[in-house]
């Protein structure tokens, strides 16, 4: 006997499996792309993963608490007395959210994702895998909001154009900005030195990455128009593609000093 199919139910949810997929399965082939760019004493790849998941959930869920806060009690209870700026500048308030508080709260929450793994580094070249890893799985469920969301406001189209531009900006920027950080934790474990320095990097990296994705909606009403939104992207994208391929560089120079 067969039990009736619910095709609507079933198209809802192949459609799921495919958004989770889209957000996840590119992050994962750029992070074993970064790990695979070390030639010689590579981190095991299960290790690296775990790095990656952790960067998709914890670090990813306690950046959510802390701009939670900024935004609904900081923000909102007007602690600080911004109310008046705000509301002059509503588009202030916005932006100083996503240059500010999301680039310090997500990079410090990265940093925690990497700390475990930074503490066990050979190399400095370690840091910078694990911290793109990290990175890596952060970005995926980010992609993951971003892209359900532009599924369900404007369909297959809308997912489409988002899987490709976060694929290639915002993956690719995390992965950039917490290599830093973990570029930093491992020199601190190896030679002792500060990784605050490398913190603040990933955080004005982010910060100006923050930045050129939000001149749409600044340059709207100049004489830049619609073009603003397209100027934005192509800076994003510019820094996203510019920044991971200074990460791999880095790792191949790394090594390259180690060998000599």
């Amino acid at each position: 006997m067969f039990m009736p199919v619910d095709i609507a139910r079933m198209a809802d949810l192949l459609m799921l499996v495919a958004i989770i997929l889209a957000a996840f399965l590119p992050s994962l082939l750029l992070m074993m792309w970064v790990k695979n760019t070390e030639t010689r004493n590579k981190e095991p790849t299960g290790r690296a993963l775990m790095a990656f998941v952790r960067g998709a959930t914890l670090s990813v869920f306690i950046a959510v608490l802390i701009e939670w806060f900024f935004v609904y009690v900081v923000m909102d209870m007007d602690i600080l007395n911004m109310s008046a700026l705000f509301g002059k500048y509503p588009e202030l308030g916005t932006l100083v959210l996503a240059c500010v508080i999301a680039p310090f709260a997500e990079e410090l929450t990265k940093a925690l994702g990497i700390l475990p793994y930074a503490r066990r580094a050979r190399e400095l070249e370690d840091g910078i895998i694990y911290g793109a890893a990290v990175g890596l799985g952060f970005a995926a469920t980010e992609n993951l909001l971003y892209e359900g969301s532009a599924y369900l406001s404007g369909g297959i189209s809308m997912l489409i154009g988002t899987i490709i531009v976060r694929t290639v900006s915002s993956a690719l920027l995390h992965a950039s900005a917490s290599s830093l950080t973990g570029y930093g934790l491992a020199a601190k474990r190896l030679s002792g030195a500060s990784w605050l320095p490398y913190y603040l990097m990933a955080v004005v990296l982010h910060s100006v990455f923050n930045l050129s994705a939000s001149l749409g909606p600044l340059l709207e009403s100049t004489s830049f128009g619609d073009a603003g939104y397209l100027i934005g992207l192509i800076v994003a994208v510019a820094i996203g593609i510019g920044a991971f391929t200074w990460t791999r560089r880095k790792i191949r120079s790394l090594e390259r000093g180690s060998a000599g």
